[in-house]
């Protein structure tokens, strides 16, 4: 009796240990992904102006002599004036520069004062170069100059049409937006009704030996690997709509939809399948013996009982449309452009991030995070959306 409750303690205790950890490892991730993805919004991506010296062995900043220096040189919050030095061509070269925090053109706040032979570029926005010229081009030394960015604004990040990460630090999100929902919608609009079909017929028309088998296909098919689907449509979908609507290309919005429509069509039909056979068989009798129909009873009496089933179908069917991404990225073309027509090419949110998350660095990268900020924000408010609806049909 005592090893009896000696075991129950500790299997409570475990699975009350392992249930902690997991809700905190959860919310660790969720906390981390918000903090990397709204803190652009609210810092500068640096306190003060950095320096990135290539080939410059001996050099000599504000006063501080760096040997053999690799990375950043970070200066101080504030700082702006700044003065280096290093030896070249048996002198001492001088680069002398003034740094305005207040100017709003990053292209505009820095004013070079002393720079004898320095070649000065601007290869991308908040960032100098300066290039002092040798026999052989790739032993030139050379000294980039990074200014911070500063807080980059909300409204331009959910508004702005223009995703230029790497040289005018765009980061507008808007068309990829509006592409992630558009390709969502449309696969429910397309793939939940022939889902609903297919869970009827299932549970309602078929044999129950056949409907088993199947069930089983349904289901084989819910584990079949995204990037399966994906090449699926690359080799099938996409010369359909190019050849069915004469166009050039068909990595289209309407490829993206058909695709995930044919991803979300197992997972509904499954779940919905089973709310409908859970439905008691007293409620199919009760109807077939008030004079209905075998197919009335299905559609106005069974599916309506199991709806809170099929709503959590449709639920788990939309979050895997909009959080798709190996699938979408073959098939859509990956142009981040704002259109509503679906035989454009268009980027969404997810395939932004796995397109760009292997280079991306610094307030890039910090954007990429933002964009899975909003996309489990659009998660939640549309499963909101449709838990709503969910409760006004149970009301009426």
């Amino acid at each position: 009796m005592n090893s009896r409750k000696f075991t129950d303690h500790f299997f409570r205790y475990l699975v009350s240990a392992v249930a902690l950890v997991s809700v905190l490892a959860l919310g660790a991730i969720v906390f981390f992904v918000f903090f990397q993805g709204t803190r652009t919004f609210f810092t500068a991506t640096a306190p003060g102006i950095r320096l990135v010296p290539q080939r410059m062995a001996d050099l000599t900043v504000n006063g501080e002599r760096f040997l053999n220096h690799a990375g950043f040189i970070h200066l101080p919050e504030g700082t702006n004036h700044v003065t280096v030095s290093f030896p070249f061509a048996g002198e001492t070269e001088v680069l002398e520069f003034t740094f305005d925090a207040n100017e709003r053109d990053p292209e505009r706040a820095v004013l070079f004062i002393d720079n004898r032979i320095g070649n000065v570029t601007y290869p991308e926005a908040y960032v100098f170069s300066v290039t002092w010229p040798v026999a052989i081009a790739a032993m030139e030394p050379r000294l980039h100059i990074l200014l911070p960015e500063p807080p980059y604004s909300v409204f331009s990040f959910l508004t702005g049409r223009e995703w230029r990460p790497t040289i005018l630090k765009m980061y507008g999100i808007l068309p990829m937006i509006v592409a992630s929902v558009m390709a969502a919608f449309g696969a429910i609009l397309l793939g939940v009704p022939l889902a609903l079909l297919c869970a009827v017929l299932m549970s309602e028309f078929l044999p129950t030996r056949f409907a088993s088998i199947v069930r089983s296909g349904v289901e084989l098919l819910a584990g079949i690997p995204s990037v399966v689907y994906g090449f699926f449509g690359l080799m099938v979908i996409v010369p359909a709509v190019r050849q069915v609507f004469d166009i050039p290309a068909g990595n289209t919005l309407l490829s993206a939809t058909i695709v995930l429509s044919l991803m979300i069509l197992p997972t509904v039909t499954t779940i919905a399948e089973t709310s409908l056979r859970a439905v008691p068989r007293s409620v199919r009798e009760a109807s077939l013996a008030l004079g209905a129909s075998k197919m009335q009873t299905a559609w106005r009496v069974v599916l309506p009982h199991a709806n809170s089933g099929v709503i959590a179908g449709i639920i788990l069917g939309m979050s895997r449309a909009v959080g798709e991404t190996m699938a979408v990225i073959l098939v859509a073309g990956n142009s981040p452009q704002l259109t509503l027509n679906p035989l454009e090419s268009v980027r969404t949110l997810t395939a932004t991030i796995a397109l760009e998350m292997g280079y991306a660095s610094g307030r890039h990268s910090e954007m990429l995070f933002s964009i899975g900020v909003v996309l489990f924000s659009m998660i939640l408010i549309l499963n909101g959306v449709i838990l709503a609806m969910r409760r006004r049909m149970e009301r009426t």
